[in-house]
């Protein structure tokens, strides 16, 4: 009797742990889990939801009719839930038009956090709502669902972990693609060259944005040497502009869909991508022109002081200048090797993600002031160090001109060049070889000006003779150290709260916090918008403010032509923000993108000025009385 009546309480705990379905007319719908639920760490819970035959539910973009299923969380104090995870929906065509959803059963995943210290066991509990329907009829539903998380592994952890095992992924962490889109008058045409882990020979496109395609209309696949050219048609009704394709891209051969992400062009040719060669060309013109940005002249100057100063021999220049140029193209390489291997890990990151850092920012400011305070001759560096080291300098020269390479490169990162920005979004996205050719242009044209002098001493022949002026000059160069010194530590303390507010997104003077939803929002009122991508420690972004975003005649220009003004601030590490310039085939700030009804996203340069705002957003001729 003790036996049966101790067999007879399990059996009762174990029945309680789980929760019986909810049964509808038309669904059966249960809350499950897979794992063991831990203090300090998250597991995985799912909606089931099982359709009558003939009847389905429906995916996050539920096609031309019907109703995304929507779940409401009730979690103990601390703990939280994600977004729901979807997987891959079927094309579910009715009469004339066609919807995405789930025939029979699926398992939409949500991953729970659960603090450290909590209460295990414990219950959780939602509110879901969903749509079902069938050829003729829908059917609007809900249930109370409770799920207790007593015990270990559940009957279900197999089959969540099979439907986690098939969820969508990110396309570049499936490899290398080319990506590239257009807009056309009926439709947008996506050229893509997909990675070999993704191959394939029929794609289908399913878009996350309602009302951008016409969903029931075909798709169109031709085939380009291993490119594959897919046209989507355009909504006969869209639902604010076709900025992006933004969805995923099945192949018939993969169990998983790939999560694509691309900015659509007006007007481009089917390459849309910056290719190869343009992207080594940009990069080389982007290092050239990043020796006259703020963030590098005065390295540039003190070393050019160096050669003016005289002392050297010939063979000594040149072997210091293209030491130099070793220590800049080496850096480079060695940042690119480190963004690649970061994303690879699934991080994130663009140009000057190490400024995102306070200890680096902090580490940047000290360093300059030592270069200011050296510059205005209070003190030299050999006498901070031992005779020894200073010594070895003297004997090995090469060295300095090296690590003096180094150092340009460290302060060259607040700076983005013209140039800079397509050429690092299209490295950052075609795969190491490519990502690595293009940092070595860029460093190669950033060393290539002291190289050629160092190679040409003759050429300073305009430069005065070495005298008093070359004092004068280098107290000079100390001003902007001191102002950039300054600049550092104002984003210092904004980056670890020693200053209230954020560093640019202030409501203020007509601005607004970026996001996505905000600009489709207003693309979708029909008003122009201009997003400003920015971040406090870009000294490019700095300059175009004061200059041009800041100045009276733009402000009254947005005024009149009533743009909203959209500001994406990046000074902290933001993977919204990323995955936005991303999208943009951009890997760094400034980014400055306008919007105007009935057209394509533009993308403007680096370097902003009052006549391309003009020739962007024309403003409103006045009558003449």
């Amino acid at each position: 009797m003790r036996k049966f009546l101790l067999l007879a309480g399990l059996l009762l705990a174990s029945a309680a742990s789980f929760a019986a379905p909810v049964l509808t007319e038309h669904v059966e719908a249960e809350l499950v889990r897979g794992g063991p639920v831990e203090p300090g760490k998250a597991f995985t819970a799912a909606l089931r939801l099982k359709a009558i035959p003939h009847w389905h539910t429906y995916w996050r973009n539920p096609g031309d009719s019907g109703q995304p299923t929507a779940i409401e969380w009730k979690l103990p104090p601390g703990w939280t839930a994600g977004p729901i995870q979807w997987p891959q929906p079927e094309r579910l065509p009715i009469g004339p038009l066609l919807n995405f959803g789930y025939e029979g059963e699926v398992l939409l995943l949500t991953e729970i956090t659960v603090p450290a210290g909590a209460a295990v066991p414990a219950a959780v509990s939602v509110f879901a709502t969903w749509l079902v329907c069938n050829e003729s009829r829908c059917v609007p539903e809900e249930a109370e669902l409770r799920l207790d998380l007593a015990g270990g592994d559940t009957p279900w952890a197999k089959a969540i972990a099979g439907t986690r095992a098939s969820l969508p992924v990110k396309a570049e962490s499936l490899g290398a693609w080319r990506l590239a889109a257009r807009g056309e008058a009926q439709k947008v045409v996506l050229e893509f060259t997909p990675p070999p882990a993704f191959a394939g020979e029929r794609f289908t496109f399913f878009p996350f944005d309602e009302g951008k395609i016409h969903n029931p209309g075909a798709q169109s696949l031709t085939r380009k040497g291993e490119a594959f050219v897919l046209e989507l048609p355009r909504s006969t009704q869209p639902v604010g502009a076709f900025t992006r394709v933004y969805g995923l891209l099945v192949s018939d051969r993969q169990p998983r869909a790939a999560e694509i992400d691309v900015p659509v062009v007006a007007g481009a040719p089917a390459g849309a991508a910056t290719g190869f060669a343009a992207a080594l060309v940009f990069a080389f013109i982007g290092g050239l022109i990043l020796n006259l940005m703020p963030c590098v002249l005065p390295v540039l100057s003190i070393k050019i002081l160096g050669f003016a100063g005289g002392g050297r021999e010939p063979r000594a220049m040149r072997a210091h200048g293209t030491l130099y140029a070793l220590g800049v193209v080496s850096s480079f390489l060695a940042f690119a090797g480190l963004m690649v291997a970061l994303k690879a890990l699934g991080s994130e990151i663009g140009w000057g993600f190490q400024l995102q850092s306070p200890w680096f920012v902090g580490g940047l400011a000290l360093l300059f002031l030592a270069l200011a305070l050296n510059l205005s001759g209070l003190f030299e560096f050999g006498a901070l160090v031992p005779a020894r080291l200073a010594g070895a300098q003297l004997r090995h020269p090469g060295a300095d001109a090296f690590f003096t390479g180094v150092l340009a490169v460290a302060v060259a990162s607040p700076c983005t060049a013209p140039f800079m920005g397509a050429a690092l979004g299209y490295a950052l996205t075609e795969g190491t070889g490519p990502a690595m050719a293009v940092f070595a242009a860029l460093g190669i044209g950033m060393a290539v000006p002291y190289l050629m002098l160092s190679w040409n001493p003759a050429w300073l022949r305009w430069v005065p003779k070495p005298g008093r002026w070359m004092v004068r000059f280098k107290q000079a160069l100390a001003v902007p150290l001191y102002a950039t010194v300054i600049w550092l530590g104002w984003v210092f303390a904004l980056q670890t709260g020693l200053l209230a507010g954020t560093a640019e997104a202030k409501q203020a003077d007509g601005w607004e916090p970026w996001s996505e939803a905000r600009v489709e929002a207003l693309v979708a009122q029909g008003k122009p918008v201009f997003v400003d991508f920015t971040a406090a420690w870009c000294v490019t972004c700095q300059v175009n403010k004061q200059l041009v975003l800041q100045r009276p005649d733009a402000e009254l220009l947005f005024r009149e032509r009533g743009v909203a003004l959209l500001r994406a601030d990046w000074t902290k590490r933001d993977p919204a923000i990323t995955r936005a310039l991303a999208a943009l085939g951009r890997n760094g700030v400034p980014v400055y993108v306008a919007y105007r009804p009935g057209r394509a996203p533009e993308l403007l340069p680096e370097i902003l000025t009052q006549d391309i705002l003009l020739t962007v957003y024309r403003p409103v001729p006045r009558k003449v009385p």
